[in-house]
């Protein structure tokens, strides 16, 4: 006889850069498609809270968390935190990252420009993921379990004016890689996501000038990329309905990257 009454446990999951755009639109999907979402923000504000809020109203529970993903030393505390709200983490979105600070001729970058870049998009992620990763082979479940990096067409698209953001996603495509071939024989689903050109406040000061390249051809969909749009793939891929997919690469893109003559 089936007990109908019997809680079943919602898979956790936890995002990086979560508090707005692409990360909110996750964080906000995936707790509509049954996980109980943390998610790290820099600071735990109004806005950080109004989204664990709308959490709730769609079943879960949000919990943020204020985290720089540079600092090594702040990701024991930060998966100590959600453990102890949720338990063990059946998903990693690695959503958070920053652009370049200064666009401009690769022949001026300048090293603390890099530094920064690859500490936080790559450095950052690589160890964040390794300890989560650790913590996944070390507590089995019966969950479907997933690592998802959130990178960008940058992973393959050269734009000289900002090369350590593309140095920093190529770098990130290789994690993926690895990371899915040592985490295959756990079970472990790892995917990645390269968005295109998105809708977001990052995006909004150069609206205009997308607006005119989208009818120039730029994106062969001709339209903008919208955070939904990536989230919906994200949440997807968390199902663990593509688990044998492992290693595979979404292009969010609306065909930008794919090559034309």
């Amino acid at each position: 006889m089936t007990n109908n009454n019997k809680i079943t446990k919602r898979p956790v999951a936890l995002v990086t850069g979560g508090r707005r755009g692409i990360g909110a639109a996750i964080v906000l999907r995936l707790a509509r498609d049954g996980f109980d979402v943390a998610f790290t923000c820099r600071n735990e504000d109004e806005v950080a809270q109004q989204l664990c809020a709308e959490i709730e109203t769609v079943g879960g529970r949000g919990l943020a968390v204020a985290s720089e993903l540079q600092s090594l030393d702040a990701h024991a505390q930060l998966l100590e935190r959600v453990q102890a709200w949720g338990g063990a983490v059946d998903c990693l979105v690695n959503n958070a990252g920053i652009g370049s600070p200064v666009r401009g001729d690769l022949l001026d970058m300048k090293p603390a420009a890099f530094d920064l870049v690859l500490e936080t998009n790559l450095r950052g992620t690589f160890f964040l993921t390794q300890r989560v990763a650790k913590q996944m082979t070390l507590a089995p479940s019966e969950q479907a379990r997933s690592i998802i990096n959130v990178s960008s067409v940058s992973v393959e698209m050269a734009s000289p004016e900002r090369g350590e953001y593309c140095m920093s996603k190529a770098g990130l495509g290789m994690a993926t890689k690895l990371f899915a071939l040592r985490l295959a024989p756990e079970n472990i689903g790892v995917f990645e996501v390269r968005p295109g050109v998105i809708r977001t406040d990052m995006t909004a000061g150069v609206a205009n000038k997308y607006e005119q390249r989208f009818k120039d051809g730029l994106v062969p969909m001709g339209r903008w990329g919208e955070t939904n749009d990536i989230a919906s793939i994200v949440s997807s891929l968390a199902s663990g309905q593509f688990g044998f997919a492992t290693g595979s690469v979404i292009h969010a893109d609306g065909g930008l990257a794919i090559p034309r003559l």
